[in-house]
């Protein structure tokens, strides 16, 4: 019993943290989730019991799942052990500890020094990227146009560019961020990785 209670506990606190955190009110939750705002406050403040037709709803307005309103506290991991996968030239670290988390996942690559990439390997794909180089220098190649990022520095692109990303003058390791497509395109192909 201690335990549904303190999982009642949390669910109330999660509902009510993603409401502050998008800045709404309880009215304006409750018109998305078409509860009252009284029922919605009684739920929050633990004054109401909560009933699974009504997570779902809400769940549905906070842009989130029924899995990550109720799942346990416990079950969670902080800490996120990421394992390298190489391919000739590269290695990549995904530091999400999900794919495609929220429709992002998160990347560290290393990249070696080689050929500049063929016109026919540069990948396009709905969406834009993001990376920040961490150490080295990384040249950024999209379309016909070369673009020189340093330590330190970011880019963001439209994707439906042709781009690839290489490493001038030695390694260079960079954070990226991809969106659904450009996690398909540059960590799953059928070449395995590709920056």
């Amino acid at each position: 019993m201690t335990q549904e209670l303190d999982l009642d506990a949390v669910i109330r606190r999660r509902i009510r943290g993603l409401r502050l955190a998008r800045g709404w009110s309880l009215d304006a939750l409750a018109a998305r989730c078409h509860l009252s705002p009284s029922t919605l406050s009684r739920l929050e403040t633990g004054h109401r019991r909560i009933a699974l037709d009504q997570l779902v709803p809400i769940a549905r307005a906070l842009d989130t799942s029924l899995d990550q309103l109720v799942e346990s506290p416990e079950d969670e991991d902080v800490v996120i052990r990421p394992q390298p996968s190489s391919t000739p030239g590269l290695t990549t670290w995904l530091l999400s500890s999900e794919r495609a988390l929220h429709g992002m996942t998160v990347a560290k690559m290393r990249i070696l020094p080689g050929r500049p990439p063929a016109p026919e390997r540069l990948a396009v794909h709905p969406g834009r990227d993001w990376f920040t180089v961490l150490s080295g220098t990384a040249r950024l190649h999209l379309g016909e146009r070369v673009v020189v990022v340093e330590a330190g520095q970011a880019a963001q692109f439209s994707t439906m560019v042709p781009h690839a990303i290489v490493a001038q003058g030695g390694p260079v390791e960079i954070l990226t961020v991809l969106d659904h497509d450009g996690e398909r395109a540059h960590l799953q192909s059928d070449d395995g990785p590709s920056a």
